[in-house]
């Protein structure tokens, strides 16, 4: 795999780390990919098409961080209009997604996994090298396919700024 030569400073734990893949421009027609869901079946971006999509990166979901973003994403989507979806996005296993999902009430969220091929990881560039796991971070699309947000989470252990993502979604809603 090919170490991504336009790294940003990302830290874990406050330790540099490398991201395999191309990272995400905003300007860029996004990448399709196929994740799996809960069911263990396929699901693709473009499964989503002429959607808002809100991409909620992580590392996983067993962590205190991750389980906040991801109740915080759930929380905040029924404020958000029926055009706008949210992608939980992480390697975990889709067993181990869904007995969250299950635990926690989360409902608004749509939470996929990575763990076959990487897909999603390589070509938005969250695969962090040796681990195997995603970084932490925020991709919008909007409804034309068009990527107009990213957010690759400066410190991997940190929250995402949820409030600039979902102002930006709110304005995208408005065009």
């Amino acid at each position: 795999m090919k170490t991504n030569e336009t790294n940003k400073n990302i830290l874990m734990n406050g330790d540099r780390i490398k991201l395999l893949g191309k990272m995400i421009e905003v300007g860029q027609v996004a990448p399709d990919f196929s994740l799996t869901d809960s069911t263990l079946n396929d699901v693709r971006l473009s499964d989503f098409k002429n959607k808002i999509v809100i991409i909620s990166v992580f590392p996983s979901i067993d962590t205190p961080v991750c389980a906040m973003q991801n109740r915080m994403f759930n929380k905040r989507a029924t404020e958000l209009n029926d055009n706008i979806v949210i992608l939980g996005v992480s390697k975990d296993l889709p067993f181990a997604l869904s007995r969250f999902c299950g635990a926690e009430g989360i409902d608004n969220v749509n939470m996929l996994s990575d763990y076959k091929s990487n897909d999603f990881g390589m070509k938005y560039g969250f695969l962090i090298e040796g681990l195997q796991l995603l970084s932490r971070g925020i991709v919008v699309i909007n409804k034309n396919g068009i990527v107009c947000y990213v957010e690759y989470a400066p410190e991997v252990t940190k929250e995402p700024n949820y409030d600039k993502v979902l102002d930006l979604v709110s304005a995208l809603v408005t065009e």
